[in-house]
């Protein structure tokens, strides 16, 4: 008897100290899809393109997972887009802490550089934690934040990432043919040249990011000023919790 209070103690304190991360989904959370299905997905850490160049630890489905809070603000925005002849386009939306422990893992394996040609070809890989690419959490994994950027519409046809083709410098001229407008690097470049305001970047592709930056600041994000594509929904609804549920239909 002794031995099974003592089983269930250990049990009992197992859930009861459990992190709100590895809990499963709360109410709240919605398929931006079903929200406003008209804006555009390029769900890369579903897909090998991505800095790891492997699909990413929990996600199930090339799905952008936000909370209902931020899909309805992200409908307002795609409204003033369509207005312009723009849509959105998402990269990545929630994000589960096990993709963001997938990230760390790889960053701390020097030896894996496949995507750094790509990626972060002016970056050192010892660097990613210390120069801020890399962190432990990720504001993505409370739910109302977005990466994202906007395409002219019609959108151009954008072919499929090959696994093993050759990699172009995400600042470079001809990089990676994505049917994007041109915001002077691709999504994830690691690099000073992706902060939103910085001088160097000119002319239209300047225009756009302002473009971008202002109309989600009207509907109530907040841009990171080191990565132009990435925004937070002010008064987020969990802004103290770190989910770990699945990118996938069965979790909302």
């Amino acid at each position: 008897m002794n031995a099974v209070r003592a089983l269930m103690t250990v049990l009992l304190s197992i859930v009861l100290t459990a992190p709100a991360a590895a809990q499963a989904s709360p109410t709240g959370f919605v398929a931006l899809r079903d929200v406003d299905p008209t804006i555009v997905h390029d769900m890369r850490y579903y897909t090998a393109h991505n800095f790891v160049g492997s699909r990413i630890d929990g996600y199930r489905a090339p799905l952008c997972i936000v909370t209902k809070q931020a899909a309805v603000a992200l409908r307002g925005v795609q409204r003033e887009m369509l207005k312009r002849g723009y849509t959105l386009k998402v990269y990545d939306c929630y994000r589960p802490q096990r993709a963001v422990d997938h990230f760390v893992r790889w960053a701390k394996d020097l030896a894996d550089q496949r995507m750094k040609t790509e990626f972060y070809p002016q970056v050192d890989k010892t660097r990613l934690f210390e120069d801020g690419y890399i962190a432990e959490k990720s504001g993505h994994s409370r739910g109302s934040t977005v990466d994202l950027t906007i395409v002219k519409l019609p959108a151009r046809f954008q072919r499929p990432y090959v696994p093993g083709e050759r990699l172009v410098p995400c600042f470079a001229p001809t990089r990676f043919p994505d049917n994007t407008v041109d915001m002077a690097t691709g999504y994830d470049c690691f690099d000073t040249l992706s902060h939103t305001d910085d001088p160097r970047v000119t002319g239209q592709a300047r225009e756009n990011r302002q473009l971008l930056k202002t109309t989600m600041q009207q509907h109530g994000f907040r841009n990171l000023p080191e990565e132009w594509w990435h925004f937070t929904l002010n008064g987020e609804p969990f802004p103290d919790t770190y989910f770990d549920f699945p990118v996938s239909r069965h979790s909302i």
